[in-house]
């Protein structure tokens, strides 16, 4: 079977979208599928081009028995909306054109970003092609949850799409229970929808000793740490979390370990001079290779997100990589997130944007001491029922009875 995958975001890029689809299409190509993913060279957050690719207009190479296709598009920064947009409508122009000369059975393409979706749309449309939209966020509901975009015009043309997009799609596979019920609610047949959710490949995230040698490099021997590792998003509020460390300075051995790039990236160094706060490190980004080091040199995981109502059908799939390493959570989230966190005992939830229940959780959290352990067997057990493996076996069913049909 030829399964050809649209994505904006692949390897070495270390975002979900990228780790997903990556992780996804590896184990399809165990199973014997022949697995072409179209992408953009990698740029992801900053917009610049990393070391080693060139924005060209076509480069090939080959990835875990993955043929990958890097095209040219227009590159913008992972933010504002007028360039990012150009930057995902070039996207899905050139993988359009590219993939109408590779041969398929079907066509999957995943958002975000949205418009990878459209390019996948107009492939099946002339290939008379099978095609399988993937949706990990609501689109462009969840723009407007950030405020990059107001409720007008554009917004209900774009919510236009959407819909019709979910409804030329074969299947929709989407990340959340919650995200089939928007989509049952607003008219998409509940049959054509499965739901695929994140999860944690098992092999590469295991439970380390404490990476004593990267705290004492960190500086943060004596510390207890709660870390951030991600994107440093408009979505994701780190800015609140700055705000509420400069109310705890008095414990001394509460620290702060921010890991990532993106558009608030910059915001939170300033905010960090401004308060003058030592309880805090904002760290660059790291190669996904390096990712369960620092996982390793952490107490607690800290998964977040603004408050709005959007946020609340979402699941990070960071959980699912601390849970890996017997690393508690700390979440800021609500909805289905924080349904998974409370039903396993992996950690702690808190609202988004409370500062005094951020504050009580963090020191809860912090003298927890037997419960500590506890929460290391809540995170084990999550991990289990979370494998990747199950979850890329359960998508390439949807595959094999689209290309079967």
């Amino acid at each position: 079977m030829k399964i050809l995958f649209i994505s904006d975001n692949f390897l070495p890029e270390v975002n979900a979208p990228a780790t997903r689809t990556h992780q996804h299409c590896r184990e399809w190509v165990k199973q014997g599928a022949e697995v072409t993913v179209i992408t953009c060279v990698p740029n992801f957050p900053r917009g610049k081009v990393y070391e080693g690719y060139k924005n060209k207009l076509y480069q090939v190479e080959e990835v875990d028995g993955i043929r990958v296709i890097r095209v040219w598009s227009y590159i913008a920064a992972n933010k504002g909306f007028l360039k990012r947009v150009l930057d995902f409508v070039s996207f899905a122009f050139m993988a359009f054109w590219v993939g109408l000369f590779r041969r398929t059975d079907v066509i999957i393409a995943t958002s975000p970003q949205f418009f990878a979706a459209v390019g996948g749309w107009f492939l099946s449309f002339c290939k008379r092609k099978p095609w399988i939209m993937e949706v990990r966020d609501l689109w462009p509901e969840s723009i407007k949850a950030v405020g990059a975009m107001q409720d007008g015009r554009t917004y209900r043309m774009l919510e236009r799409l959407e819909l019709f997009l979910y409804r030329q799609a074969s299947k929709v596979v989407v990340v959340t229970d919650k995200f089939k019920e928007n989509l049952t609610e607003r008219g998409i047949a509940a049959d054509k929808i499965h739901v695929v959710k994140n999860g944690v490949v098992l092999d590469e995230y295991t439970p380390q000793p404490s990476n004593t040698a990267l705290r004492h490099e960190l500086g943060i021997d004596d510390k207890f740490v709660f870390t951030y590792l991600g994107t440093h998003g408009m979505a994701h509020g780190l800015n609140f979390i700055v705000a509420s460390a400069s109310k705890i300075k008095d414990e001394q051995d509460v620290h702060f370990l921010f890991i990532g790039d993106g558009a608030e990236k910059n915001t939170l160094i300033e905010m960090q001079e401004k308060l003058a706060l030592d309880n805090i490190t904002l760290h660059p980004p790291v190669p996904k290779k390096d990712v369960h080091k620092y996982i390793s040199a952490s107490d607690v995981a800290l998964v977040c997100l603004k408050k709005s109502d959007t946020f609340k059908s979402v699941i990070p799939s960071k959980i699912f990589e601390n849970a890996a390493m017997q690393c508690p959570i700390l979440l800021g989230v609500e909805g289905e997130s924080k349904d998974i966190i409370e039903s396993y005992g992996a950690g702690l939830c808190y609202e988004p944007e409370n500062e005094r229940e951020f504050i009580d959780k963090v020191k809860e959290m912090k003298n927890s001491n037997g419960k500590y352990k506890i929460y290391q067997q809540g995170c084990e057990r999550l991990a289990k029922d979370f494998s990747r493996k199950k979850l890329a076996d359960k998508m390439f069913n949807v595959i094999k009875n689209v290309v079967t049909k």
